[in-house]
């Protein structure tokens, strides 16, 4: 899997979010350095889990629609005399 990469813009608005969950339901502040840490450990550790996740359910939804487009693609099949 290659390594999943944010803009410089996208990392400090996901530390600012991890040192605000810090703040809001633990009471403790973090510090950027700290927060950036943490956020490069769970994006390096778990990471991973949440990618191949959100790539299953994609593959479901997918698996879905093609299954809708084979059923719409059936219902204006003219008939013939071949056989299937």
């Amino acid at each position: 899997m290659a390594i999943i990469e944010f803009s410089k813009h996208e990392k400090e608005i996901i530390i600012a979010k991890v040192q605000r969950y810090f703040e809001d339901e633990l009471h403790q502040e973090l510090g950027k350095f700290d927060a950036e840490f943490l956020t490069d450990f769970f994006s390096e550790e778990v990471g991973a889990y949440f990618y191949n996740r959100g790539l299953h359910d994609a593959k479901l939804l997918m698996e879905e629609k093609l299954a809708d487009i084979s059923d719409a693609l059936y219902e204006i099949e003219k008939p013939t005399t071949f056989v299937r």
